[in-house]
C-alpha cells in the first residue's frame, strides 16, 4: 500500500498518511470549494489502509486543524465513525486532536467529537506557545 501526501493549499489541509509508520496526519485549515471531492480520496485510502490493518499494529491519527468550516466537520466525524469502527472490531487506533489554547472553535470542536465517540481513544492536547 502507498502512502498518502496530499500538499496543502490556501483551503485544504495538508494530507500525510505514513502507512510504514502508522501515523496519519491532517493538518492546517479545512474549508476547500468541494469537501466531498477533496476528501474522497483521503477517506477510500483510509478505508482501504483499516481494512489490512491487523489487531496488533497499533495506529496514531493526528488532527492539527488551525481552522475548518462544518462541511469539512462533517467529514471529520465520518472518519471518526471508520475509526471508531475499525476499534470495535479489535484494531488498535488513538487520535490525537491537537490545538492552541487560543484556539478556543478547535478546542470545543475537539470536545464535542470526544463526547460523540465511544469506544476510539480521543486525546484533547491543548498546546501553549513553546
Amino acid at each position: 500500500m502507498n502512502n498518502l501526501l496530499i500538499e496543502k493549499t490556501q483551503s485544504t489541509p495538508t494530507i500525510q498518511f505514513d502507512f510504514l509508520s502508522n501515523v496519519l496526519k491532517i493538518s492546517g485549515e479545512s474549508f476547500p470549494e468541494n469537501t466531498a471531492k477533496f476528501y474522497s480520496p483521503v477517506l477510500e485510502w483510509l478505508r482501504e489502509y483499516i481494512e489490512q490493518l491487523d489487531s496488533a499494529t497499533e495506529v496514531t491519527m493526528e488532527f492539527n486543524i488551525i481552522y475548518f468550516n462544518s462541511s469539512t466537520s462533517k467529514i471529520f466525524m465520518t472518519i471518526f465513525d471508520m475509526l471508531e469502527g475499525a476499534v470495535e472490531n479489535g484494531k488498535k487506533i488513538c487520535v490525537n486532536w491537537r490545538c492552541d489554547e487560543k484556539n478556543e472553535t478547535a478546542i470545543e470542536c475537539g470536545e464535542e467529537f470526544k463526547e460523540d465517540l465511544d469506544v476510539l481513544p480521543f486525546n484533547l492536547i491543548i498546546e501553549g506557545d513553546q
